[in-house]
């Protein structure tokens, strides 16, 4: 199994905004071949930010690649930067390979 995750600090006072896009957002995931689950996160609030996180999870490392190749992927990323002005700098991604106990 796979996560893939990207860590977004978002600007004081923007918080609600950030939720929505998400909420509205077409993700284009449900047919993706090796999709399990996804999932928004909020962390803490700090001085300057709040952090969110996308997690989504993969039977695969290569499940998650594909899908980033895929015209799907594209679809669902389209526009991202139209609201830039809500984010402190740029989404930080971290992928993670899930070790058997």
């Amino acid at each position: 199994m796979y996560i893939a995750m990207n860590r977004f600090k978002i600007i004081i006072g923007r918080e609600k905004d950030f939720e929505r896009i998400w909420k509205e957002r077409e993700t284009h995931l449900d047919d993706v071949s090796g999709f399990l689950e996804f999932h928004l996160v909020k962390g803490g609030t700090e001085e300057t930010h709040t952090l969110y996180a996308s997690h989504s999870t993969w039977k695969s490392q290569t499940d998650f690649g594909n899908w980033t190749k895929s015209e799907a992927f594209r679809q669902a990323h389209k526009g991202a930067g139209e609201h830039s002005e809500i984010y402190l700098g740029h989404p930080v991604f971290e992928g993670f390979e899930v070790i058997p106990l």
